[in-house]
């Protein structure tokens, strides 16, 4: 079985393609099969693309991208199956996914962990953003052979379009990649982290007045954030930044007692797939997280973490595990295994290979 992955990005670099589908790569070559990925923007483009300025540069980089799709179309008869991951260009009507279905009649397997059919509240408001199609989506979910969605609400709209809309999650690699399990009780100050792109930094302000009240009520705690930016946020004094790496992000994440997933409920949130509360909860500590999405299904209150939809349930939940070493313990041990018993390549395997059945 020969495998074309179409995707936005460079290999390696975006949290959705990694942990949807590249993980799953040696998993495929050891059952026989083999695979191409194709990319749309290039290294340098992608190196360059959430900058400020550099606009020649990212009009030739998307330019080149279409080229490079332009091309591609003439190597896909070779394939048995087509995986489209989110779309095969970023702007424009889904001409591509057209011609791939309809013209050279090839089973698309569409992919996409978010709710991508509406407008990101916190998207960049750029010249490429407003030429985005986003009613593309309904239209490739008609004309693919499988849907893979993130999440229920994410399958609830794929469904629609496509009776073959399945549930794949986001999934984590716990034998060789999250497998540093965090000891709460070597003794150091709490850490309550955060991480998340500059796009989810708006999510924080459900819970930057609860830091300050458990700060100016005495509690000794850090509040870290792994993001691309700082947040723009004087008002908590125990607020430190840690600028996101791929190198060590494993061991930044691993430094968090607590992992925090604030979710503004909006249409688009709840699209989310409740990846951070995946990472925190596979590293071993427990995960507190806003009752929006899927985040409900992947933490249960008070056993691998908390669900607080009020200040006052942010605040007695940290309150909590700030002070109790050993509630911190027990709940991120029930994380852990959440995550490896349900959430993890190994737990998924099947799921993911019967996509190309």
């Amino acid at each position: 079985m020969r495998i074309l992955f179409i995707v936005p990005y460079p290999p390696g670099k975006a949290p959705s393609q990694r942990f949807r589908f590249e993980q799953y790569f040696d998993i495929l070559t050891q059952a026989g099969h083999s695979y191409r990925l194709a990319p749309f923007l290039s290294d340098s483009t992608w190196a360059i693309l959430y900058k400020p300025g550099h606009t020649l540069a990212k009009a030739l980089g998307i330019l080149m991208g279409f080229v490079r799709r332009a091309y591609l179309l003439l190597t896909v008869p070779a394939y048995d199956y087509i995986f489209i991951h989110r779309e095969a260009a970023p702007i424009g009507p889904p001409v591509l996914e057209w011609i791939i279905a309809k013209v050279l009649r090839k089973r698309i397997i569409y992919d996409f962990d978010d709710a991508i059919w509406m407008k990101d509240p916190a998207g960049e408001q750029t010249f490429v953003s407003k030429l985005k199609w986003q009613q593309k989506v309904g239209q490739i979910c008609r004309w693919s052979y499988k849907v893979s969605c993130g999440n229920a609400y994410l399958q609830a709209y794929a469904l629609q379009f496509n009776a073959d809309a399945i549930i794949n999650p986001t999934t984590l690699d716990t034998e060789h990649l999250h497998n540093r399990i965090r000891d709460q009780y070597k003794p150091t100050r709490s850490i309550i982290g955060w991480t998340g792109t500059h796009t989810t930094l708006r999510h924080l302000d459900l819970v930057w007045p609860v830091l300050e009240r458990l700060e100016q009520e005495g509690y000794d705690f850090e509040f870290r954030v792994i993001s691309n930016q700082p947040p723009n946020y004087i008002g908590l004094r125990a607020l430190a930044f840690t600028p996101w790496c791929k190198n060590t992000e494993i061991e930044d994440l691993g430094q968090f007692h607590v992992g925090l997933m604030p979710l503004v409920d909006d249409p688009w949130a709840r699209g989310k797939c409740a990846f951070k509360a995946l990472q925190y909860m596979s590293l071993g500590m427990p995960a507190l997280v806003s009752p929006v999405g899927m985040n409900t299904e992947v933490v249960q209150n008070g056993y691998n973490g908390f669900v607080c939809n009020t200040p006052e349930q942010w605040y007695e939940a940290l309150r909590q595990l700030i002070a109790d070493q050993n509630m911190r313990a027990t709940q991120g041990a029930a994380a852990r295994r959440t995550i490896v018993e349900r959430y993890s390549v190994v737990a998924n395997k099947e799921n993911f290979m019967n996509l190309f059945s």
